[in-house]
């Protein structure tokens, strides 16, 4: 017993760590939840989401004459001290939850409240003088402060994704400069189309996923629009006549973000849909990604039995049986990142869809599965860009050569001999194996000055004068 202090709440007395920052609610959440292994402590953004909504509450509560000017003073400097990373290990309840983030919620309470309690010089517990609950949660309840704290969270994992997708961007779009040059066969439906450049087809996966930046960014504006002040359901109960408008305001003071108060407090409780959107762009992104790795790993496969356009960076060796043996294992680890992230957006689907009447009491695993999804696209992004797209390698000879023996090149004779007879050439060819080249010169159809100019790879790439 020497190592612990007991704390009592609605259930009852429970022992708790004797210098645990944390109280009885937590430790009972930490007793109750062992499910995802992933503790709020993994995730540093949602912890200065919750200090930023703390400090914001403080300062309302303050500036309306509820909170006396040393308490908050105290109070403000502990979130401070929460947002530049100290006592994050504080928070070690898992992600995964009941209780719509009461627990969540009463975590950020007792620690900032036994923060300040030492600052007083009081004992841990000693909650007379600074109060979870009557302090550090007035004017508040859980169903406003902690999905607030998730969109503070989001807003600010969002900024890193976009710093992460603009970085592979360029990397793909220096790719793009670096193979202007080579000329290959574009493919479509795994078939031989029309020539292009290695350069073009690296520079448009440069633009799909740039595309993405935009709509992430877009989505992430809807959480600017918060809910403090509506306490338990929205009617604002307990929270004093101005406290959601003056919450809001103060709260992008302190965030720097563009904090509004919703219009309808009633309807912003229960409503998710600023999380389903905004998984949706996530999910857009994954499948972007997914789609540019598999083409990543078909344009390298080989290296003899396949296209082997590409040589991407070898990262380890591939087979316990195989010798030589080397896999595009970046791009596979990706791929399945992806899977992840598109999987964990039906999750937030039907956590949104499972909200009931004026509260959803499934935020819990629906923010965790929009966290883990940043989490992972991040990581996915740099370990792409750092140990595969900066390293790919353009096999110029072979692009050229499939260039030059494939039947695609006939497209660019329509215009001049006619679909039917194009046909033609295209069919002899593949049964005899002749070039296209040579079987229009026997027959004559064109002078070899015509042809040189038509099937010139370099003309083909772009629309030209007929």
């Amino acid at each position: 017993m020497e190592n612990f202090r007991q704390e009592s709440d609605l259930l009852g007395r429970l022992n708790v760590p004797i210098n645990a920052y944390y109280g009885v609610q937590t430790q009972r959440a930490i007793d109750n939840f062992k499910i995802s292994g992933q503790l709020l402590s993994s995730y540093p953004e949602f912890i200065k989401g919750l200090a930023f909504v703390k400090k914001a509450a403080a300062k309302t509560n303050h500036e309306l004459g509820l909170l006396e000017e040393d308490l908050y003073q105290k109070i403000a400097e502990t979130c401070e001290e929460l947002v530049s990373g100290q006592l994050h290990r504080e928070f070690p309840i898992d992600m995964i939850q009941g209780g719509a983030g009461t627990s969540v919620n009463m975590n950020a309470n007792e620690v900032i409240a036994n923060r300040v309690l030492e600052k007083l010089g009081k004992e841990k517990g000693d909650y007379q003088f600074c109060s979870p609950n009557d302090h550090i949660n007035l004017s508040q309840s859980t169903n406003d402060a902690y999905p607030t704290a998730i969109k503070m969270a989001l807003l600010q994992m969002n900024e890193t994704l976009v710093q992460k997708l603009e970085k592979i961007v360029e990397a793909f779009r220096e790719k793009g400069k670096e193979f202007n040059d080579v000329i290959k066969m574009g493919r479509t439906q795994l078939q031989d189309a029309v020539p292009m450049t290695l350069g073009q087809e690296f520079e448009a996966f440069a633009a799909t996923l740039e595309e993405d930046i935009s709509k992430l960014n877009n989505n992430a504006n809807l959480f600017v629009e918060v809910n403090m002040g509506a306490t338990a359901i929205g009617t604002g109960i307990n929270a004093p006549i101005g406290y959601a408008k003056l919450c809001a305001k103060n709260l992008a003071e302190i965030t720097g973000y563009e904090i509004v108060s919703a219009p309808n407090l009633v309807e912003a409780t229960p409503d998710t849909g600023s999380y389903v959107i905004y998984s949706s762009a996530m999910k857009r992104l994954a499948v972007k990604l997914s789609k540019i790795c598999n083409d990543l790993r078909l344009l390298s496969s080989g290296p003899r039995a396949g296209l082997f356009e590409i040589n991407l960076p070898p990262m380890q060796p591939g087979s316990s049986i195989m010798p030589g043996k080397v896999n595009p294992v970046i791009p596979e680890v990706v791929n399945q990142v992806c899977f992840k992230v598109i999987g964990n957006d039906l999750t937030v689907t039907f956590a949104a869809e499972a909200g009931q009447l004026q509260l959803n009491v499934m935020e819990p695993v629906l923010s965790h599965a929009i966290m883990e999804n940043l989490h992972f696209l991040c990581n996915a992004l740099d370990t792409l860009r750092e140990k595969c797209i900066v390293g790919i390698t353009a096999n110029k000879e072979v692009c050229l050569n499939m260039v030059k023996h494939s039947i695609g090149i006939v497209t660019a004779l329509n215009p001049y001999i006619g679909y039917k007879n194009s046909t033609e050439i295209a069919k002899e060819s593949l049964q005899t194996g002749k070039s296209v080249y040579n079987l229009i010169l026997e027959k004559g159809v064109l002078s070899q000055e015509k042809l040189d100019e038509i099937l010139d790879p370099a003309n083909m790439l772009k629309p030209h004068d007929m």
